[in-house]
């Protein structure tokens, strides 16, 4: 599925009298509000799973081209954890 058949999803969930527009305009808030939020604390949606950020420690790898050791930088990363009644 992508964005816009979310969209139409989401329309289709919000009734008759719901636009297109109505419907992107609530996804478009609801990703920006989790963006925000997950940069600075977890967001927790139940029944759906858990958005948070992790740090990753700076470490060594290899190019595997040549073999050669390369310093890779420290980098935060977001990860997501369904809930168990999404697994289902």
């Amino acid at each position: 599925m992508n964005k816009t058949q979310l969209i139409d999803a989401i329309r289709k969930e919000l009734g008759e009298e719901a636009t297109t527009k109505c419907a992107a305009a609530a996804l478009n808030a609801t990703l920006t509000a989790i963006t925000k939020a997950v940069a600075t604390e977890k967001v927790q949606l139940v029944g759906f799973g858990t958005f948070e950020t992790k740090k990753r420690p700076a470490r060594m790898g290899r190019n595997p081209r040549t073999g050669e050791a390369v310093q890779i930088p420290a980098s935060t990363a977001v990860t997501f954890k369904a809930s168990a009644s999404l697994k289902g």
